[in-house]
């Protein structure tokens, strides 16, 4: 949910049509492919509040409810990803390395700041809780601050560092954070999901422990040299890697040699079968879990930079204010479950994104709800777009 491409733009390069946005030197590709996982970000969070089920997402006997939820963890590892890809395109841009350290620093640390406040409570719809959780905005958060030391590293060893942490923190998945005693918090924030207690009646569920997410962003970071190159060159880059990851995705997962904490097992038929082999592990996200995300992801952005089209442009709209959407979104939610709870007789009690509505609807009524939240957001998020582009203080950086 980064915008550190604010104006960020390569220095050198032919640019297509839609490399670049409308203002501010965007580049439209990384904003579409942010507002398209948005839109599907939506969909897991009204599935989360209005579906009717007490059937896990994660049972493949169960395709369509399983597919709703799988086709959503792109969200996660593309917005991290992308967020910094788009610190090193910012760099680029201003060609001053303490300056983007120094941002990344005090963006991680404010972002980190709201999962605490204006997220919880936007999740929760009450701001008197004790109990916290640290998803996406304190993962994204917390590995700006991280890559605010590793960009003064060599370029070759912040990618190395990423793909280590990728590929390798897996190894790590028999290691307990009770192997650790007083010390357990630390494994917890940084490998393990789990509960921690910073003050007695305060509790921090981390839900996304940091070690995979930081070699995330800076795999993003790691990649920023791509937008040097002429669109063409960059699209074709971008969709051969993005295959290559997907390549790997199947030789690792279909083989079970390593990659998840659960291997896949064969089921009774055989498209679930097929998604036992999807069924990969988000928290913490293991190696298989992100070579099936970005793996797709990087075909999208490259076949993105020749995007054109009303949807396109419609899609990337939500792409240009993505804290902005993220909070109103939940709000919205939230706010709708309450409304429809209401005129349909029920308690208002708990009708939150944390503590689900009382009115509910079958698979067919989410996606008619995610469909209506999405398009009654747009509106207001085109008037932000624009509002935010109109504006030349620095601190709109930070919204």
């Amino acid at each position: 949910m980064n915008d550190v491409t604010l104006d960020a733009k390569p220095r050198r390069g032919p640019q297509s049509s839609a490399a670049a946005s409308e203002g501010a030197g965007r580049i439209a590709s990384i904003d579409l492919l942010r507002g398209l996982v948005m839109v599907l970000m939506a969909l897991d969070h009204t599935r989360a509040v209005f579906h009717a089920s007490d059937l896990s997402v994660r049972d493949v006997g169960e395709p369509a409810l399983f597919l709703t939820r799988w086709v959503t963890h792109i969200c996660a590892p593309t917005f991290i990803f992308l967020a910094g890809l788009s610190a090193n395109l910012f760099g680029q841009k201003i060609g001053d390395r303490t300056r983007l350290a120094k941002f990344l620093l005090s963006r991680g640390l404010f972002l980190m700041l709201l999962e605490l406040s204006l997220v919880h409570f936007a999740w929760a719809f009450s701001a008197g809780h004790t109990v916290f959780a640290l998803q996406v905005i304190w993962a994204i958060g917390a590995s700006m601050v991280a890559l605010a030391g590793l960009i003064y590293l060599p370029l070759p060893l912040i990618g190395a560092i990423a793909v280590a942490m990728i590929a390798g923190h897996n190894l790590t998945d028999a290691i307990s954070a009770s192997d650790f005693g007083q010390w357990a918090w630390v494994w917890h924030v940084l490998h393990e999901r789990g509960s921690v207690y910073p003050l007695p009646d305060v509790r921090l569920i981390v839900v996304y422990p940091l070690i995979p997410w930081i070699g995330v962003m800076a795999a993003g970071y790691a990649l920023g040299p791509i937008y040097r190159l002429g669109a063409h060159e960059r699209a074709r880059a971008l969709i051969g890697l993005g295959c290559a990851l997907i390549a790997l995705f199947l030789a690792l997962r279909v083989s079970n040699i390593y990659g998840d904490p659960a291997p896949w097992v064969s089921q009774a038929t055989w498209w679930s079968s097929a998604l036992a082999v999807l069924n990969c592990e988000k928290y913490p996200p293991s190696l298989g879990y992100l070579l099936m995300t970005l793996g797709p992801a990087l075909v999208l952005l490259g076949l993105f930079e020749g995007a054109r089209g009303r949807l396109a442009q419609w899609i990337t709209v939500f792409g240009r204010v993505p804290f902005f959407y993220y909070v109103i979104h939940l709000l919205w939610i939230g706010l709708l479950a309450l409304i429809l709870t209401a005129l349909t007789g029920g308690s208002l009690d708990g009708a939150s994104l944390r503590g689900g509505g009382k009115f509910s609807v079958g698979l067919p009524g989410v996606y008619l709800l995610w469909a209506f939240v999405v398009v009654t957001l747009y509106p207001v998020c085109a008037w932000f777009a624009h509002l935010k582009a109109s504006q030349p203080g620095w601190w709109w950086r930070y919204l």
